[in-house]
């Protein structure tokens, strides 16, 4: 007998357990196409709230996004309806298209980085969303544990703040006569404190000293390198933060300028406007 694609509330459900999930998909994957094209008549709405509209990675994330919705039987105008917006990396601008795309009461919300999760944190407890590229879920308040998220908020967390310290490894191995590290990362972001405690806890015995720098705006970014380079030794490590993404370009420009060995926490090598 013909099943139809399983509704959006068994999907982000606040009940459902992420293996419960992850089993869902991969097994309404498998159902017939026929069996997908019985849809309710109600349109499910979905709410996007991501980062940069230009950004390449970003464009890819969210296309294939809408290929496994699509896999799952989830046709955008038949019966489902994407509302997608895009933050810029922008605080205000996040809140503003948070409380835009609550007030539409959307089955749920599909969003990226802290700040956008607790903007949206901010406007409903009740809606579900699930969230992609977030440090530390933990402690930044939008889940209970990693097990047991509860409330009204779960998704997957990109990064092990154990690379940290293997960032730093990697620095030195392909520049051994690094001997000041510049952490840049949004000292804003708790989620971003993981990751540089990791590399404190390493530094000492690679013999290699630690400074934060700020990376919140491209003024912040370019004064800090500027200050911070002119002395032999210098490296860079990048930790993962919306302002990382957002200023991708300065700040590969700026490690070329100031001929910094970096260690970039994704490809940064999109490409550039011209």
């Amino acid at each position: 007998m013909n099943r139809p694609p399983p509704p959006l509330s068994m999907l982000f459900s606040r009940h459902t357990k992420r293996r419960e999930f992850i089993t869902l998909l991969g097994s309404a994957a498998a159902w017939p196409l026929a069996a997908r094209a019985q849809q309710s008549e109600r349109i499910r709405q979905v709410g996007v709230l991501i980062g940069v509209a230009d950004d390449a990675q970003g464009q890819a994330r969210l296309a294939a996004f809408h290929k496994g919705m699509l896999e799952l039987g989830w046709i955008e105008g038949r019966n489902i309806q994407f509302e997608t917006r895009f933050s810029g990396g922008d605080g205000s601008r996040a809140r503003a298209y948070s409380a835009e795309l609550v007030a539409m009461k959307p089955d749920a919300i599909v969003a990226n980085t802290a700040p956008v999760i607790s903007a949206l944190q901010q406007q409903t407890r009740t809606i579900p969303i699930v969230f992609v590229q977030v440090l530390d879920p933990v402690s930044s308040g939008f889940v209970e544990s990693l097990a047991r998220p509860g409330g009204n908020i779960t998704g997957f967390s990109s990064y092990d703040f154990g690379l940290g310290a293997k960032w730093l490894e990697l620095l030195k191995d392909v520049a051994a006569g690094v001997t000041t590290v510049g952490v840049l990362r949004d000292p804003s972001i708790p989620g971003g404190s993981g990751a540089l405690g990791a590399m404190q806890a390493v530094a000492s015995s690679l013999k290699v000293e630690l400074v934060s720098l700020d990376v919140r705006e491209a003024v912040s970014i370019e004064r800090g390198l500027a200050a911070f380079v002119g002395v032999p030794g210098r490296g860079l490590i990048v930790v993962a933060n919306p302002g990382a993404i957002v200023h991708a370009d300065l700040i590969v420009a700026l490690a070329a300028r100031y001929r910094l060995p970096a260690v970039y926490p994704i490809d940064f090598s999109r490409p550039t406007a011209a």
